[in-house]
């Protein structure tokens, strides 16, 4: 298969920068085999039904952005440079981290950044273009340092629109994040509220929380025609045992095992790659294409995703190529919004749907 088989014109004002307020109210586009329906994320109370389980990914995003000042003795006098850092995951080393930096070429190795009063980080290394920082503060003290001087590092789709700001501390984060170490937000989970939450649990809906740690190779693009030879970025999960029986149930008794977001999806098929589900730790790179034989997932909920990107990829493959042609077309010509603050879908390919029209 070709990168162009994933490709589509989306124009530019789709791009949401702003998520929709209240989180629940988003649009939600259910897209049920063949048929097609326009509703509201708060409106999964009509497509769910009791003995469901919501696969969820619990991790949380760090404030990983963070723009700092260089300063060197000049013969002119003392000279500071801006320098940005984007932090991409935390090495075996306590205190040093892999990141992007700009511009890398003005600095030196061993220089100190100064990100705050109370935050600083020497570069140690350079390897393949990710600069190695290591910071003065660990654990407790760095996680309250970043959480004071970094921003939410937005996808570069809505950065290049707006700045981060404080507002996105709150947007960019699900209610339920718990386990800090992801670098960009399952978005499909922005959509829920406490309140949404609470009303599917007492209807008799089920919930597990599994963790993946959403990296920067997120947002990379997919740079080779041929969708063979792309290679994934790899990214850390974890199924506990308990997250992992919980799926197994559910299966055995009939129900329907719904990942919220691609994350939650690929980490619970890396985990059924045996064809059950099992516990499961680790670094994942699975690629899913269509002809990929799904073990665990019987439907998603996700945003829409950008064309020739390994999502457009993945939602083809448990859909069908043509139907998300189709449903994209839908979502184009019915004003959704798109990408990571943008709105829903909920995908239930066609021999998931039972005889009452609900998935």
């Amino acid at each position: 298969m070709k990168l162009s088989d994933f490709d589509f014109d989306l124009p530019d004002e789709l791009i949401a920068v702003r998520p929709a307020t209240p989180r629940s109210s988003a649009r939600l586009l259910v897209a049920q085999g063949d048929d097609i329906h326009d509703a509201q994320v708060h409106d999964l109370v009509h497509w769910l039904r009791a003995g469901d389980r919501l696969v969820l990914n619990d991790t949380r995003v760090i404030p990983a952005r963070l723009s700092g000042l260089r300063h060197r003795d000049s013969t002119q006098g003392p000279v500071a440079a801006k320098i940005e850092a984007t932090l991409l995951e935390p090495q075996a080393d306590a205190g040093v981290w892999s990141a992007l930096v700009k511009p890398l070429k003005k600095l030196r190795m061993g220089e100190e950044i100064v990100f705050s009063d109370d935050l600083r980080a020497t570069l140690e290394e350079i390897t393949e273009g990710l600069a190695y920082l290591r910071f003065n503060l660990t654990g407790d003290d760095f996680d309250a340092a970043l959480n004071a001087a970094g921003a939410m590092p937005l996808p570069p789709y809505i950065a290049a629109k707006r700045a981060a700001d404080a507002q996105d501390k709150t947007d960019y984060q699900t209610v339920w994040a718990k386990n800090s170490g992801a670098v960009a937000a399952p978005t499909a989970s922005l959509h829920f509220d406490t309140q949404l939450l609470a009303t599917l649990r007492k209807m008799g809906v089920e919930f597990t929380y599994v963790t993946l740690h959403v990296g920067a190779g997120t947002f990379l693009p997919v740079k080779v025609d041929d969708i063979s030879e792309h290679k994934m970025h790899a990214e850390w999960g974890q199924v506990s045992a308990e997250a992992a029986a919980e799926i197994a149930q559910t299966k055995a008794d009939g129900g329907r095992v719904i990942p919220v977001g691609t994350t939650a999806l690929r980490l619970i098929e890396t985990a059924g790659q045996g064809g059950a589900i099992q516990p499961w730790e680790g670094d994942t790179d699975i690629f899913i294409t269509p002809g990929f034989r799904f073990n665990v997932a019987d439907a998603l909920m996700t945003n829409f995703h950008l064309p020739r990107s390994t999502l457009m990829m993945l939602v083809s493959a448990l859909m069908g190529q043509e139907a998300i042609r189709t449903i994209y077309s839908h979502a184009i010509n019915e004003n959704y919004r798109f990408f990571s603050y943008g709105d829903a879908s909920l995908l239930i390919p066609a021999r998931k749907s039972d005889e009452s029209g609900r998935i």
